[in-house]
């Protein structure tokens, strides 16, 4: 048996702890700045991982977990530590509230990075890691993918956090992944820019709008010049990363519906590329998102289900991947 610290294993964590929140999704030195709905989901540690690689037969991992209360997810916000290893959920173990220890298999594919995902939903904090039957090491990082969104790109509505779009493309292109995605948030607050322009990125996206739309109704007008001040900020930071923008998916109930500012969900996703097309950046890619899903792929009638995911870890992650090349 080997004993280790669990820090060097974790990735998708771009700022240290705070705020008394272990792994946050936004600076929590700068949480003041943010709007309250921002800071609550930033503390939720979506897509945030253990990566290894090794020829140990099992691990032993030592957690906490704050809270059971899963939200309108329910158990798909995460409940479980779930090892995926070649493409494959080789192990799945039900975490418990509060201090516990969960042994994960390994499997036979020790020529590839073992992915471990956490009881995201409950709030988890890695407290210890033991490597039984042979050794681990952490796995060599994969280019800094920083992706900013909202609560699709958060994981909204797949079965668990391996089957959100950003999981399945990072696992797919071998990504280090930095999930910002914030559910019922990200309405390209300048804050979210500032913070997402001052942290190390390979390859950045951008995927919001949706909340544009009617939680915080923006205009035409409103969203094109939010838009084109977000992307500034963000360009300034990364003179030369790329970023892919993508715009929002098929919510069925917003394309034609006019908002209280007279803008539909067409108009919004319009505003995001004219903003996106309109810099002379050759180094800015846009992916439309119209299209990409059909209403059978949205079990609530807004977020996908698992296949629809997929779909979108293939055009946007693609995307993302291509990007680097």
């Amino acid at each position: 048996m080997t004993t280790g610290e669990v820090a060097p294993y974790v990735r998708g964590c771009a700022w240290p702890a705070g705020a008394g929140v272990s792994y946050p999704r936004a600076d929590p030195s700068d949480f003041a700045r943010l709007p309250v709905d921002t800071w609550g989901t930033a503390q939720i540690p979506a897509t945030v991982r253990l990566e290894l690689g090794g020829d140990a037969e099992t691990i032993e991992l030592g957690y906490r977990t704050d809270t059971d209360d899963l939200g309108y997810r329910g158990p798909r916000a995460g409940t479980t530590f779930a090892l995926w290893r070649g493409g494959t959920c080789v192990d799945e173990v039900p975490a418990k509230l509060g201090v516990g220890r969960v042994r994960l298999a390994l499997g036979d594919a020790t020529d590839t990075v073992a992915v471990v995902y956490l009881p995201e939903g409950m709030k988890p904090t890695l407290l210890s890691i033991e490597a039984h039957g042979g050794s681990i090491e952490p796995a060599p990082r994969g280019p800094r993918w920083v992706a900013y969104g909202d609560s699709i790109l958060e994981g909204w509505i797949a079965s668990g956090p391996a089957g959100s779009w950003p999981a399945i493309a990072a696992r797919t292109h071998r990504l280090d992944v930095v999930n910002l995605g914030y559910a019922g948030s990200a309405r390209g607050e300048i804050v979210s820019a500032e913070q997402l322009a001052g942290i190390e990125a390979d390859v950045i996206s951008i995927s919001h709008g949706t909340n544009c739309w009617t939680r915080t109704p923006h205009s035409f007008d409103q969203m094109l010049a939010n838009t084109t001040a977000f992307l500034h900020v963000v360009r300034e930071g990364h003179p030369d990363t790329p970023i892919v923008v993508c715009t929002p998916v098929l919510r069925p109930d917003a394309e034609e519906t006019p908002n209280r500012l007279g803008a539909t969900l067409r108009d919004i996703r319009a505003a995001i590329d004219r903003a996106a097309r309109g810099r002379d950046d050759d180094r800015l890619t846009v992916v439309d998102g119209d299209g990409l899903l059909t209403a059978e792929l949205l079990p609530d009638g807004i977020h996908p289900g698992d296949e629809g995911h997929e779909i979108l870890a293939r055009a946007f992650g693609g995307a993302v991947a291509g990007a680097l090349a």
